[in-house]
């Protein structure tokens, strides 16, 4: 079973954001999306994110999740954004705890939990979730960071930063 993939390719982060989507329901998921930063200004915006928004409601897709394949050294995520403005749950692979618990101490965070809590799902190896006729499984695969997990949806693996 071959899902829609659509690649949004951001160049200031060298990043890529996947819309997936089950073609006959209009079920669709997010993975890996970018926050835009501007780093001279140290200023955030939600171009890249607000793009996909749009892009999702021209084609009457429906937002059920936001996939994360680990935790980003590399772009900042607008995961938290796309979640309050579409309602869809995040998830993440459930060793994200491992990655907080040592990066928590180290950049002073005092404002959340080391617990993986500000995710709404975290994904153990094999856990699947809905996506129209498909289904999405989560695999540990673990290199870039403790936590990070491949989705294969139909026939498409997205692997995050696990090759790079």
């Amino acid at each position: 079973m071959r899902p829609r993939v659509q690649t949004f390719f951001d160049t200031a982060t060298s990043t890529a954001t996947h819309l997936v989507s089950d073609p006959a329901s209009g079920a669709a998921v997010i993975i890996d999306p970018v926050l835009d930063y501007e780093p001279n200004r140290a200023i955030v915006s939600t171009g890249s994110a607000d793009r996909l928004l749009e892009t999702i409601a021209s084609q009457q897709l429906d937002l059920a999740f936001v996939l994360e394949t680990h935790a980003h050294a590399d772009h900042l995520s607008a995961a938290d954004y796309l979640r309050g403005k579409s309602g869809a749950k995040v998830a993440i692979g459930a060793h994200i705890v491992e990655v907080q618990k040592t990066f928590f101490p180290l950049f002073e965070i005092t404002d959340q939990r080391a617990d993986g809590s500000a995710f709404d799902i975290l994904l153990q190896e094999g856990d699947r979730l809905p996506l129209g006729a498909y289904s999405i499984e989560a695999l540990h695969t673990p290199g870039h960071t403790p936590a990070c997990v491949t989705y294969l949806i139909g026939d498409a693996a997205f692997v995050g930063d696990t090759l790079f």
